[in-house]
């Protein structure tokens, strides 16, 4: 195709000007290693598809390419390209060709246009107001491939929920796990887990309508709606799903008028045989400020923990992740792999990523030399800076509060417990003074702090609840 030719010439000739040749030989030889394995497909109707060997081009091309990919479509197709990718999964055992699966590319970036969505809603969403009784709608599920069963690893930590939710996905809203709601700390696939249930229920009921949102999304529609006097159209909206997912939803703590329309919407869903999947870094029992009648709902269906994957299936989740990519490895670079990344699935995957694209840009064959080499690079340039205000951000994610009530005089416990846990945290972590934290935790006297510390240090010894507080958001702060 000689336009992707003359794309790729453009993008080559387009390359950031070193300031000596040899860095510009770099940038060019890592260009060429990269575009090399990536073949035009076909170009139709300002469709634009690529074939490229991995997930890993992909992101690697969209991470780092992507603005001179559009200039360069600009140039030699025109405005409004579209780009799509064909990705080469692994070659199942027995088929002559691989097997391809499409992709959609990020969009390539075009003039702006009139929006006609009302304001805060996703445009994934067409016509979200629709009358009440209508049940065809036109809706991205906002579901991404790769979240699928297939590429869900199991192990005891996370065997028992995910069996569940490959039940509920045979029988959507007619099982007694509704809701379900489950709940783990960061990065260990809570996510993953509940749009695979989507996926499922789309594929084997494709008239069902499912939609996966954050909980962020959903406070920030529920906004622009009641200011735009349309809770009721918002609420109609809702109602017609059939598979409602919501992430991370411990952020409705606090939000009063939020919580209200989520409890009658939830009401009508599970009355009309809908299924509800919830995510959350916390128990029901333990979201701080939530209504009592929606965390009684909570429990109507199962609650399922998820916790940080062990050794062995760390181990399975790297083989699986470089096994698409094409890449083995050798048992000693998997167990060192698994044993160097403790913490959560993402954290993980972030570390593999970094490794393929050292190995596949520098052209260096994998080992374990290079393993650890990158692993202490990663380490050196993601060291955290643990101060104040690092520390008031975490405990305000965990508690699902804004920093503004932390920072406030209320003596409301949901708010107290959480100040006095941020006050301790900046003293046992930081080098600051009693009188220091109290000026960066809203003008607190000296004394005040002190007496946080102390009550933190006093009570975590008797309470369980604030045990296990300072257990997890110390682990949190630190890593």
């Amino acid at each position: 195709m000689m336009i992707w030719q003359r794309c790729l010439q453009f993008m080559r000739d387009n390359l950031n000007a070193a300031e000596d040749s040899s860095d510009l030989k770099k940038l060019e030889k890592s260009f060429d290693l990269l575009f090399d394995k990536v073949q035009p497909v076909s170009l139709v109707d300002n469709n634009l598809t690529l074939m490229v060997p991995s997930d890993f081009y992909k992101e690697y091309i969209e991470d780092n390419y992507l603005s001179l990919l559009s200039a360069a479509l600009k140039k030699n197709i025109g405005k409004g390209v579209k780009l799509w990718y064909s990705v080469m999964e692994n070659k199942p055992f027995g088929l002559e060709k691989p097997v391809t699966m499409n992709m959609k590319g990020k969009s390539v970036p075009t003039p702006k246009v009139q929006e006609t969505m009302p304001q805060g809603f996703s445009s994934n969403i067409v016509n979200p107001f629709v009358l009440p009784g209508i049940k065809k709608v036109n809706i991205d599920s906002n579901l991404k491939a790769d979240f699928s069963f297939d590429n869900y690893i199991e192990g005891e930590s996370n065997k028992f929920a995910a069996t569940v939710a490959r039940s509920i996905a045979k029988r959507p809203g007619a099982t007694a796990f509704n809701p379900l709601f489950l709940y783990g700390g960061y990065g260990v696939g809570k996510t993953h887990l509940g749009q695979a249930v989507g996926l499922e229920v789309k594929s084997q009921f494709p008239d069902k309508v499912v939609l996966y949102l954050s909980s962020e999304k959903f406070i920030q529609q529920f906004i622009s709606a009641a200011k735009a006097h349309k809770q009721t159209e918002f609420a109609n909206f809702y109602q017609m799903v059939d598979v409602l997912i919501i992430d991370d939803i411990q952020f409705l703590s606090g939000k009063s008028a939020t919580q209200d329309s989520f409890f009658h919407i939830f009401d009508y869903l599970h009355q009309n045989g809908k299924q509800i999947i919830l995510t959350s870094d916390k128990a029901p029992v333990d979201i701080m400020d939530i209504q009592d009648r929606i965390v009684s709902r909570f429990k109507w269906g199962l609650s399922a923990e998820i916790k940080s994957p062990d050794l062995q299936t760390r181990r399975q989740i790297i083989v699986d992740k470089l096994s698409r990519d094409g890449i083995v490895l050798t048992d000693d670079i998997l167990d060192f792999l698994a044993t160097e990344t403790k913490t959560n699935v993402r954290e993980l995957i972030g570390v593999i990523n970094s490794v393929i694209a050292y190995s596949t840009v520098y052209k260096r064959d994998m080992s374990l030399e290079l393993l650890k080499e990158t692993i202490s690079k990663i380490a050196a340039t993601q060291k955290k800076i643990i101060n104040i205000p690092y520390i008031q951000e975490v405990v305000c994610d965990y508690f699902g509060i804004k920093k503004e009530q932390l920072l406030s005089k209320t003596r409301k416990r949901e708010i107290a417990l959480p100040r006095q846990l941020a006050m301790y945290f900046s003293k046992e972590l930081t080098n600051s003074t009693f009188t220091k934290i109290g000026m960066e935790m809203g003008g607190k006297d000296h004394s005040t702090v002190m007496y946080a510390c102390d009550t933190i240090k006093d009570v975590s010894k008797i309470d369980k609840e604030v045990k296990k507080y300072v257990k997890e958001l110390g682990e949190r702060i630190k890593h």
